[in-house]
């Protein structure tokens, strides 16, 4: 199936009509699908997305049962909350299209890596229920993901432990301190959070392991199921991790976390 853009009018905020200024979401439709589908937030420090994140993920779901659909968000020059709003349109996209997409729409996740796991943690932190006053059908979804999947995600925005490329790209130099609580995903969790999948490796260079310690950690204090792997070695940005023979476990391990809460289908190790 074709990309589809998420406001074929144009986007609010939008600077020009080139792709990068069309957010759009790529469909990878399941064969026998079990009538789950996940959104893919692609990293790249919100400066670009990474490919190798994008479509092999999701014909990985795609062995699952579970269909995919890769999120083309806008990044810098784009700033906060540009890319929110993309991640938000796009679930409420899904729903609305669920009977088109053959899904359902109370079975909608969203995985991210690297900074695209920040932002799928901010639409799991800053959602909503969908705008029942609007005028716009679509606008009437709930962007609340079902789950979540962070691969060595960028979780904070404090100093210490924040990617600082991310953040600066996403917020600004000298970003106010609300702001900088408000897109810290640790500090976002209440007890309506999805449950969530995490991983990252010890040695991580770039986003550091805390990132994903303080997310379980506040998962834990709000009661929200969550799984979490911390391989020790791995350099950062690995996606699949096809050709490393330990962290590639991390695909076994959603694939069995995912079946076991009624996701997925087949064991994708």
């Amino acid at each position: 199936m074709e990309t589809l853009l998420l406001w074929p009018e144009g986007a609010p905020g939008a600077q020009g009509t080139s792709d990068e200024d069309c957010p759009a979401i790529t469909p990878y439709l399941a064969e026998g699908s079990n009538n789950a589908a996940v959104l893919i937030c692609p990293g790249g420090a919100y400066w670009l997305r990474a490919d190798h994140e994008g479509g092999p993920v999701a014909e990985w779901l795609n062995l699952l049962g579970i269909s995919a659909f890769v999120l083309r968000y806008r990044v810098a020059p784009y700033r906060y909350p540009n890319a929110l709003l993309d991640a938000q349109r796009a679930l409420r996209t899904i729903r609305y299209r669920s009977e088109e997409f053959g899904i359902d729409p109370q079975r909608v996740g969203i995985l991210g890596f690297s900074a695209g796991g920040h932002l799928a943690s901010t639409v799991s932190g800053l959602f909503d229920r969908g705008n029942k006053e609007s005028e716009e059908a679509l606008e009437r979804e709930s962007c609340r993901p079902d789950f979540s999947i962070l691969c060595y995600p960028v979780i904070s925005m404090m100093d210490g432990v924040t990617h600082e490329g991310s953040r600066d790209n996403l917020l600004g130099a000298n970003p106010p301190e609300e702001l900088i609580r408000r897109l810290s995903g640790e500090l976002q969790v209440t007890p309506d959070s999805p449950p969530a999948f995490l991983w990252h490796t010890a040695d991580d260079g770039a986003v550091p392991v805390e990132n994903s310690l303080l997310l379980a950690a506040a998962l834990r204090r709000c009661r929200i199921p969550f799984d979490l792997h911390v391989y020790a070695h791995g350099e950062h940005g690995l996606g699949l991790a096809e050709e490393e023979p330990h962290t590639r476990g991390w695909t076994g391990a959603c694939a069995s976390w995912l079946q076991m809460n009624g996701y997925g289908d087949i064991d994708g190790s």
